[in-house]
């Protein structure tokens, strides 16, 4: 199936999910089909992890964002402008290799909107905890030898040495290597691993979370092979047996389950071996993985999954599934299979921790699974141009209604990290709702904060700056699971007028108020940035005011990249805990930048108890920040204009840029920081 459209010179494409290049994807060409892309190019490498049929059509000309939805798990292309043909004038088409197809135009007219009401088509998602978005530990190297359990130990202990602060913890799949090297999911190795329970314990007595790695796919020597094999639990093979599958009306419920089974398991080629996937269109398979998820992970502690190796690279098309009684052929359903993965994950984790907020990520993807998972960008490379596309990468898969993302800091695999790289890496990816070091080198090492001494200062900075913005991070993170916003923005989601940004690749927004200037190229100190719009832009470390619509040249130092606030910015800070305490719940202070001259900000925080479901019924609560100013003053204020989780403070800390001369009002001014920051502390007013 094709659908061709006229394609316009004038017209920008945005989205597509997880797609490498720039975030502009005009003359590009892309099929769908999810590969296990290790050590990907994220500048040109195609396909990737994810299904994504939608993108975005912006035409700056009329002010007109639309977006189109293919809905369809059939392999699909899309060509933006690649191919050309003299008789035909321009044309951009989408091609489907088969099936039934769903098709959508959503008229924005904004992009913004448009963005708005694709996420909530696809069914919006749901609120992780509060300590996802503190930094999240993990390297496969950890436990992959002898000695794991050891290693795991020592990560905890060199967390408290180097005074690094952590999370959670990404529990790689090596504790189910058998004797032989190969994996198997739901086992664990007890001589590298002998007391699980026991480390479990250390880690949440060091408030550390455990998320363990599983895999949809049964080697053929995996001890459990047999038993999902009784009961047709596999995909099944195209042909076998006495068995030929009428395939004229697949799809309509007319072969037996007993037809079915007797074509045999589907063999396919995995980590490791040949192996069979799991069929989760088949209800008895749905109720084993739950089952072997509570038997060998909640029941020793583990307190979430890691859902990876899952693009079900089944390469014989006709390969049959379940279809929950309506056998169809894999070539239709791969991410579907996919995605009813994680939402089989994401159901007994609720079942089984019924007052918690699930936490589950997915390296592969279809539109919906963002209902139940974070996710990131799979195995990336080490390198600068890793760091610098993997950004419009994330971009993209924001604009695509996913907004939980992030990506391997410090690159997956390859060689390690040089210094700079490793630091520059770092400061990027602490501004991504997903920040995780994590790694699989080829020379056996593990990217670690502590790994390069010379810069531990610097890492140690950027990571206690993580957790100061996790205020900020969490209610962007509430705004985007009941609004639809996007926590990363490319700049032209705010500034559509402006011709200067529709291209931007690697500038971002975090939230409406941070514009994060990442240095993505080796041996620079000064950076040129292009600060969007018509008002003046802060220099958030510094203070120094630069107005919009114009490049700008600041300095760029190793130990942090250029980062701006626009004026009227409200951005409330937390404090930065200790390694093993938890994140704190609440804010501790709010960092202000006044509108030059006069106007007014405002920024609705969001408190809560980061963990459970209460949220759901109200129980949370809003303090409405604001800042308005003229010429000769600035009033400070914080309302609390909804009121269903009891706060632990009665003021808050508020900091303006020690340049500041204006008389301020609406608090008590009580002194200066360390950086000749202004402290005001501002009592909170109730209107509920």
């Amino acid at each position: 199936m094709f659908h061709y459209l006229k394609r316009s010179p004038e017209e920008f494409y945005y989205g597509l999910g997880e797609r490498s290049g720039p975030l502009n994807k005009k003359g590009m060409h892309f099929r769908m089909q999810n590969l296990d892309a290790l050590g990907y190019d994220a500048e040109g490498t195609d396909p990737l992890y994810k299904h994504w049929p939608f993108y975005i059509t912006f035409i700056p000309t009329y002010g007109l964002s639309y977006g189109l939805f293919y809905d369809t798990p059939a392999v699909c292309e899309f060509d933006l402008g690649r191919e050309i043909d003299a008789y035909h004038g321009d044309y951009r088409y989408f091609k489907a290799q088969g099936g039934d197809i769903d098709g959508y135009m959503i008229l924005g007219p904004s992009l913004p909107e448009t963005v708005r009401t694709f996420y909530s088509m696809i069914g919006g998602m749901n609120l992780p905890p509060r300590w996802t978005l503190g930094y999240l530990g993990s390297s496969m190297a950890y436990a992959e030898g002898s000695g794991a359990q050891e290693n795991l130990g020592k990560f905890l202990m060199q967390c408290t040495e180097h005074t690094i602060p952590c999370s959670g913890f990404h529990l790689s799949s090596g504790y189910t290597l058998g004797d032989d090297g190969r994996r198997y999911v739901f086992t664990w190795n007890r001589d590298r691993f002998p007391d699980p329970e026991g480390l479990l314990k250390e880690y949440h007595k060091s408030n550390v979370r455990i998320v363990a790695n599983i895999k949809p796919c049964l080697l053929k020597e995996h001890p459990l092979y047999n038993e999902v094999e009784s009961f047709g639990g596999f995909i099944r093979r195209a042909s076998g047996g006495q068995t030929e599958l009428d395939r004229s009306n697949m799809g309509v419920g007319n072969q037996s389950e007993g037809q079915i089974r007797e074509l045999g398991p589907e063999l396919s080629m995995f980590w490791g071996g040949e192996g069979s996937y799991l069929d989760f269109t088949n209800p008895r398979t749905w109720e084993w993985w739950k089952r072997k998820i509570v038997e060998q992970l909640f029941t020793k502690g583990i307190d979430g999954t890691w859902n990876d190796n899952n693009e079900y690279e089944v390469w014989d098309d006709e390969a049959i599934c379940n279809g929950f009684g309506f056998p169809i052929p894999v070539g239709f359903c791969r991410p579907i299979q996919t995605l009813l993965m994680v939402r089989a994950s994401w159901e007994v984790q609720r079942e089984f921790f019924p007052q918690q907020r699930p936490y589950l990520i997915s390296r592969s993807g279809y539109p919906g699974f963002q209902r139940y998972a974070q996710t990131w960008s799979g195995d990336n490379s080490t390198s600068w141009n890793s760091l610098r596309y993997n950004i419009p990468m994330g971009l993209g898969l924001s604009l695509s209604g996913c907004f939980n993302t992030g990506h391997d800091v410090g690159g997956f695999y390859g060689p390690q990290p040089d210094p700079e790289l490793f630091l520059r890496w770092v400061e990027n990816g602490i501004f991504h709702p997903r920040f995780s070091i994590h790694s699989w080198h080829t020379d056996g090492t593990s990217n670690e904060p502590w790994m390069y001494p010379e810069i531990l200062p610097w890492i140690r900075k950027a990571i206690a700056y993580r957790y100061r913005l996790i205020p900020y991070l969490y209610t962007l993170m509430f705004e985007a699971v009941r609004r639809g916003e996007p926590i990363i923005r490319p700049l032209v989601y705010h500034y559509p007028d402006d011709p200067n940004v529709w291209e931007e690749l690697f500038n971002f927004l975090l939230g409406p108020f941070l514009l994060v200037a990442s240095v993505t190229e080796p041996n620079v100190t000064q950076k040129i940035v292009y600060l969007p719009g018509k008002k003046y832009w802060y220099e958030a470390n510094t203070g120094i005011l630069f107005s919009g619509g114009k490049k700008v040249q600041v300095e760029a130092p190793l130990e942090r990249v250029p980062v701006f606030a626009l004026e009227g910015a409200i951005i409330p800070f937390g404090k930065v805990p200790l390694p093993g305490q938890p994140i704190p719940n609440h804010a501790q202070m709010v960092q202000v930048f006044p509108p030059v001259s006069e106007g007014e900000g405002r920024f609705v925080l969001v408190e809560d108890d980061g963990e459970t479901l209460d949220y759901r019924e109200g129980k949370f609560s809003e303090i409405l920040l604001s800042v308005d100013a003229t010429p000769e003053k600035v009033y400070l204020s914080a309302n609390v204009i909804r009121a269903g989780y009891p706060l632990p403070y009665t003021s808050l800390d508020f900091v303006l840029p020690g340049g500041e001369k204006r008389d301020i009002l609406g608090g008590v001014v009580y002194g200066r920081n360390e950086k000749g920051e202004i402290k005001v502390r501002v009592s909170l007013s109730y209107s509920v």
